[in-house]
C-alpha cells in the first residue's frame, strides 16, 4: 500500500489520538486533524506545476503535513538540507530535479540567515491562505469512506518516487537518491517484524527529515504504524530534548552517537526510564556510550546500520538478540553478501570484505545518473561502499566505509579503527575523528582532529597499545567545534579542507 494510503487508514482508525505533538510551535495534532490538514494543503498544492516540490522545513507539525499535503496532491517531495549551505542545496536540488516551488519558513529563513531563493514559498503565508471555507471543506471529506480518499489521494503505483532525497556530501557532491513507496513499506515492514513497535509507543521526533533515518523512522514509521510523534527543530538542543522525553514519557528514541553523547552529558538518573527502545545509527558506536547508558540509566544502547539507498534500515541489534559492537542482524526479506573487493567473489562467515544488500528496500536509483546507479546496483545488490563481516551467528559487523581505508606504505589502513581507538583513549568530553592527508613519501598520512587540547604522547602511548603503529595519527590538530552534517556526523571532507588550509601546513598558503 502507497504510504499516504497507510497513513489515511491509520487515521481513519484512529481519529482521536495524538499524532503529532509539536514542542517548537506548542500545538497538537490527532490523526483526525493530521488528515484534515494534508487534505488543506493538498488542494492549496495543486495550483503548482511542479510535479516535484522541495521541503526545507525542520522537525515539526509543519514538515510532516507539508510532506503529506505534496502527497495528497500526488507529487513528489524533494527533502532539502538546511543545516549548512542552505540556499546552495535549494539552487542545487532545483537544477538536479528540474523544480521551482520549495516550501519553507520564514522563522527557519531567519534564523539561518538564508535569503529567498526564486521559487520559495513560506508555509506562513500558506496557512494565513487557508479559510472557514477551505477548512469545513476538508472536515467533511476527511469523513469520507477509505476507499474514497484512497481513490482521490491515493493514485500513484507502489514503485513510484515516495520522495528524493540526498546523500550527505561528506566525501563528494550529493546525489538525488529516489526511493519508492516499495521501498518504504517494505523497510517498515521489516521494521516493525524485527522490533515490538506498539500502538500506545511515544517515538521522539529529533532527526531531519532530509536524512533517510529521520524521514522514515521520524515520519513514515511512526505515523503509519499509529504511534504518537513528538517533534522539536533542534536536535543539539540537548537539555531541552532531554526534558521532553521525561515530560512526555517517550518510548522509542532514535539518533546518531554524536546526539546520544549529548543527551547522555545533560541527563540525570531518571531522565530516559520511560524509554523502552534507544537505537543508534548513521555512524559508529563507541563502547563507552553504549556502557554508559547502561551503567547510569540502565538502558540498553542498540546499534543499527543503513544508507540512504536502503530506505534506510539494513540490520539492527534488538533488546532481545544484541551483540554490543555489531550492527545486528539483518532485517526479514533483507539479503546481504559479503564479497572480496576485487574479484567480486562471495566470501565465508568471518571474512571481511564488501557488504552488498538485495531486497525491496534497495532504491530505484540516483535521479538522472544512470552511469552511476549501474556502478552501484547490479543484479539487484546494491553495493553499499562500506567494508562488512557477518559472524557465524548471522551478526553484521561494519568495518568502515571502503572510502575511509587508506592506502599506506602499500598497506590499507582503516581510518575508522583508528578513529576508534582514538575515541576509546580520549576523556569522553573530547570529540574527534581522523583525514587523511597526502604525503610525498608514504601517500597519505594520518591526522587526528581534537576538540581540545590533549596531551598527545600520553594519547599515543595508549593507541599503541591496540593499534600497529602504521594505524597511529601522525599529527593532532585541534578543531574547537567539528563541522557536522545536519544528522550529527561529522563532515570529513570540510574537516580535511579546514586542515589542509592551515597556513604553511599540508599544502596550505
Amino acid at each position: 500500500m502507497l504510504i499516504h494510503a497507510e497513513f489515511i487508514k491509520t487515521a481513519k482508525k484512529q481519529k482521536s489520538k495524538l499524532a503529532i505533538i509539536d514542542r517548537t510551535t506548542e500545538k497538537d495534532f490527532t490523526y483526525a486533524k493530521t488528515l484534515i490538514a494534508a487534505i488543506i494543503l493538498a488542494h492549496k498544492l495543486k495550483k503548482y506545476r511542479d510535479g516535484y516540490i522541495g521541503v526545507m522545513i525542520p522537525n515539526s507539525a509543519g514538515s510532516a503535513l507539508s510532506v503529506l499535503g505534496i502527497l495528497f496532491a500526488n507529487k513528489t517531495p524533494v527533502m532539502i538540507n538546511y543545516s549548512t549551505g542552505a540556499a546552495d542545496n535549494c539552487r542545487y536540488a532545483q537544477n538536479k530535479c528540474g523544480f521551482k516551488t520549495i516550501i519553507t519558513s520564514k522563522k527557519l529563513l531567519e534564523k539561518i540567515q538564508c535569503p529567498m531563493v526564486p521559487g520559495m514559498v513560506l508555509v506562513e503565508d500558506i496557512l494565513e491562505s487557508v479559510t472557514t471555507v477551505d477548512k469545513l471543506q476538508a472536515a467533511v471529506t476527511s469523513k469520507m469512506p477509505l476507499g474514497y480518499l484512497k481513490r482521490r489521494y491515493c493514485r500513484g503505483k507502489m514503485d513510484d518516487d515516495l520522495v528524493i532525497l540526498f546523500t550527505s556530501g561528506s566525501e563528494k557532491d550529493p546525489k538525488g537518491v529516489q526511493l519508492t513507496h516499495r521501498n518504504l513499506h517494505s523497510n517498515i515492514l521489516n521494521i516493525v517484524d524485527r522490533i515490538n513497535i506498539e500502538e500506545n509507543d511515544i517515538f521522539l521526533g529529533i532527526l531531519p527529515f532530509f536524512h533517510v533515518f529521520g524521514f522514515n523512522t521520524n515520519f513514515c514509521l511512526p505515523l503509519t504504524t499509529g504511534c504518537t510523534l513528538v517533534t522539536y527543530a533542534n536536535p543539539l538542543d540537548f537539555k531541552s530534548v532531554v526534558s521532553i522525553i521525561r515530560e512526555y514519557r517517550v518510548t522509542i528514541v532514535l539518533g546518531t552517537p554524536i546526539f546520544f553523547i549529548g543527551y547522555l552529558r545533560n541527563s540525570e538518573p531518571g531522565d530516559f526510564s520511560s524509554i523502552r527502545i534507544a537505537v543508534a545509527g548513521a555512524d559508529k558506536t563507541p563502547d563507552w556510550l553504549r556502557k554508559k547508558f547502561l551503567d547510569q540509566h540502565n538502558l540498553q544502547l542498540l546499534e543499527g546500520y543503513g544508507t540512504t539507498e536502503t530506505s534506510p534500515v539494513v540490520s539492527v541489534n534488538t533488546p532481545e538478540e544484541d551483540r554490543p559492537g555489531s550492527i545486528g542482524k539483518p532485517l526479514p526479506n533483507v539479503q546481504v553478501k559479503i564479497t572480496e573487493l576485487e574479484s567480486g567473489r562471495p566470501l565465508p562467515d568471518g571474512r571481511e570484505g564488501k557488504l552488498l544488500v538485495k531486497g525491496d528496500l534497495v532504491m530505484k536509483g540516483y535521479f538522472d545518473d544512470i552511469e552511476e546507479t549501474s556502478l552501484r546496483i547490479r543484479d539487484g545488490w546494491y553495493d553499499t561502499g562500506d567494508i562488512g563481516m557477518l559472524d557465524p551467528d548471522g551478526y553484521l559487523w561494519h568495518r568502515g566505509r571502503l572510502k575511509r581505508f587508506v592506502k599506506i606504505g602499500g598497506e590499507m589502513v582503516s581510518l575508522v579503527r583508528t578513529e576508534s581507538v582514538l575515541n576509546s583513549v580520549l576523556p569522553d568530553e573530547i570529540d574527534c575523528c581522523v583525514v587523511e592527508i597526502p604525503d610525498k613519501v608514504r601517500g597519505a598520512k594520518i591526522i587526528a582532529a581534537v576538540t581540545r587540547e590533549i596531551n598527545e604522547r600520553k594519547i599515543l602511548k595508549e593507541m599503541a597499545k591496540q593499534l600497529p603503529n602504521l594505524f597511529l595519527p601522525r599529527e593532532f590538530v585541534v578543531i574547537k567545534d567539528l563541522p557536522k552534517m545536519g544528522t550529527g556526523k561529522v563532515d570529513f571532507r570540510t574537516v580535511g579542507d579546514l586542515i589542509k588550509s592551515t597556513p604553511n601546513r599540508y599544502g596550505g598558503q
